[in-house]
């Protein structure tokens, strides 16, 4: 294959990233070069932004699918590389671009070279918000072409290129998005009797929320509650009648999930009857955990421990959210960390990853692909 036309695939994809059911530009881009691959195997749909892509196999008993995610993130690029992002406030800050890319060297691999089985390629939009996976695996689509296993990879930039890194069971948590409103009565600083704060409310609140993991959570399980974000107010004279509080919510069980929503919910009340003020409260996109199928996991860690190429790391669980969970919560399957040594972390405005993962990728995902096919 020629890997030079992979990188430019993907340097190109870097600059124009998109965000979640706008990815108007990147799935024009997707299938143009899907057009000009050889098309007597190849049958292509779309879904709003997204693309499946079926390859039709030779003599075939199942589906083996594969997932790549294609949106981007609300970051301004600082990485001052000569193919940033052409989007200003957008980025491909969690490596989405290697992702398609490495999908499209599959792809090309396979419609020139078919194998038994059939091959289900799902590019999928609104990772990163408000959720593709699940609304794609009630299409129409997905219900005709649904494969009897599935694989994803993510990329890892704490990870030296040549490794890759996965586990049996849970691989990333439960996620929720949590937004809170908070409503008072505002008037003037110097009158504070006669008003209700609701920046002071929202502070108290987030303190409040700091103890419901140390206090409600099993200390043997794990659980985050993270509050990124409080607006409120207008000036600095004028006491605030309204405030916003927007986080995360992320455990690694399904149970703890709802423990810490009704602890969350409870403490909410509290403020609103303490405070005297009106809340109203938004789990936003809610991500199922991605739970790697125990025998694949187990088969695809003993097949690539095998390649001299690949380092392979049993890993811990990670608070990451993935909505790749909804397709492993119907479809037998796993993801994988893949190593691409950069300095800078997922949605860092500096991520750099080292374009030879995307060669490591494809090698090994072709040979893994053809191996389940025999």
């Amino acid at each position: 294959m020629k890997w030079n036309t992979f990188i430019k695939i993907r340097r190109d994809l870097h600059q124009i990233p998109e965000l979640g059911f706008k990815e108007f530009k990147t799935q024009a881009y997707l299938l143009d070069v899907l057009k000009n691959l050889p098309q007597d195997r190849l049958e292509v749909r779309t879904w709003k932004t997204g693309i499946f892509v079926k390859i039709e196999g030779k003599n075939p008993k199942k589906t083996i699918g594969y997932r790549a995610d294609i949106d981007g993130l609300p970051i301004s690029e600082a990485t001052g590389l000569e193919f940033q992002s052409l989007h200003p406030g957008q980025m491909h800050a969690c490596g989405h671009d290697l992702h398609m890319t490495i999908a499209l060297g599959l792809i090309t691999f396979f419609t020139e070279h078919p194998i038994d089985d059939h091959l289900l390629f799902i590019f999928q939009p609104a990772e990163e918000g408000p959720g593709g996976a699940e609304p794609m695996l009630k299409t129409e689509v997905m219900q005709e072409w649904k494969p009897d296993m599935i694989l994803a990879l993510h990329i890892a930039p704490e990870y030296p290129v040549g490794t890759i890194a996965t586990k049996e069971g849970l691989l990333f948590a439960n996620t929720s998005e949590l937004f809170i409103d908070l409503k008072g009565k505002g008037g003037h600083a110097a009158y504070p009797h006669q008003t209700n704060d609701m920046v002071v409310a929202a502070c108290a609140l987030v303190n409040q929320l700091q103890s419901v993991v140390s206090r409600n959570v099993d200390p043997l399980d794990s659980a985050v509650i993270t509050i990124g974000k409080i607006t409120g107010g207008t000036v600095q004279n004028i006491i605030a009648e309204t405030a916003r509080l927007e986080g995360t919510i992320r455990t690694l069980s399904v149970e703890s999930m709802a423990r810490v929503k009704e602890r969350i919910e409870a403490l909410v009340k509290g403020i609103e009857i303490g405070y005297q003020c009106e809340t109203a409260i938004d789990y936003g996109a809610m991500y199922h955990q991605v739970y790697n199928n125990e025998e694949i996991a187990r088969d695809f860690i003993a097949f690539a421990e095998k390649k001299e190429n690949v380092e392979v790391v049993v890993c811990n669980e990670a608070m990451t959210g993935e909505d790749f969970g909804y397709m492993l919560k119907e479809i037998p399957g796993i993801m994988f960390w893949l190593g691409v040594n950069s300095g800078h972390g997922l949605h860092h405005a500096k991520l750099n990853p080292d374009e030879e993962a995307i060669k490591t990728a494809i090698e090994l995902l072709t040979e893994y692909i053809v191996y389940k096919s025999k």
